[in-house]
């Protein structure tokens, strides 16, 4: 069982025209005949479209997808400074 990554990141619409603006989002996906895992990148509008395995097998299953934050998006916040909200943001009450 390993972990295939189908696509770049960046789609050519079923047209054959030019890539899709931008990037677009990986949905994980598990065939069901022989457990292999991989990634299909496609538009949001096609994320429910079936997607069949690397190897041809067409009984697949899409994953649930965990997002990991990290760098300076996922830092801690600075604590709250002391006193202050309220009605007055702080002014009245120290």
């Amino acid at each position: 069982m390993g972990r295939v990554r189908v696509g770049t990141g960046r789609l050519t619409p079923p047209s054959g025209g030019e890539p899709y603006p931008g990037l677009v989002p990986r949905y994980d996906y598990r065939c069901r005949a022989c457990g292999s895992t991989f990634e299909v990148s496609r538009p949001m509008i096609n994320a429910s479209d079936p997607a069949p395995c690397p190897d041809g097998h067409d009984d697949t299953v899409k994953l649930l997808s965990t997002v990991a934050v990290t760098g300076a998006a996922g830092a801690r916040r600075p604590p709250p400074r002391a006193g202050g909200g309220g009605c007055c943001g702080g002014a009245c009450c120290s």
